[in-house]
């Protein structure tokens, strides 16, 4: 079954809505983020470059990173988030995470955000792939018609990366957080729709083999 005829056929329900799921590729597998993880992730998070623009607290030790277990598996329990730890299959370790959140059952909606990944692993295959699995969990599995991505105005790497993706952009939410330095972010709205996964899937896939 094609993407967009997932989309028509399968509904997101508060039952199947972001169980536990490992999704693993040749580079990256995502898992749910547990306990198990923090020591490797301690290492990633250690360089404060990763979280110049991330919007929630920096999780660069190794309580921050315990509470967040303690807050994500709260929120898969609940149905509301699922925070995936980003396996680097390479170097067999956790080298950052990523998120399901913001999701909207009668739409069929959510949100992928809230990444940080170490530096060891910019600019290599892991956030290409790991995107894609993502997005093809949500269009495939989940039956979701939108998926969307935003990020801070100033985060410039971080636009560029999810136009890669095939995302549309769609306009900026004025002051729309606060920054940890109290200043006022404005957030760049991005988007992929059903209709528009089979091409954003080819793109990523062609970006993967080569």
């Amino acid at each position: 079954m094609g993407a967009t005829q997932a989309a028509n056929h399968c509904v997101l329900s508060p039952a199947m809505n972001l169980s536990a799921v490992t999704l693993t590729g040749r580079h990256v597998r995502l898992e749910p983020l547990a306990a198990g993880h923090v020591a490797s992730l301690v290492r990633h998070a250690a360089d404060d470059e990763v979280w110049t623009h991330f919007g929630g607290a920096r999780m660069n030790d190794e309580a921050a990173l315990r509470a967040r277990v303690e807050s994500a598996q709260r929120d898969l329990a609940q149905g509301v988030a699922l925070t995936f730890a980003v396996i680097d299959l390479g170097r067999a370790e956790a080298a950052g995470t990523t998120t399901y959140f913001d999701v909207s059952v009668p739409d069929r909606r959510l949100e992928i955000g809230s990444t940080w990944l170490g530096r060891a692993v910019w600019r290599t295959a892991i956030n290409t792939e790991a995107k894609l699995l993502l997005l093809g969990h949500a269009f495939e599995v989940l039956g979701c018609l939108r998926v969307q991505l935003k990020t801070d105005i100033r985060n410039l790497r971080s636009q560029a990366a999810i136009e890669r993706l095939g995302a549309v952009k769609e306009g900026v939410l004025r002051a729309h957080m606060r920054r940890r330095d109290g200043s006022q972010r404005d957030s760049v709205m991005y988007s992929i729709i059903a209709d528009e996964w089979p091409a954003a899937k080819a793109r990523l896939a062609e970006r993967l083999a080569r």
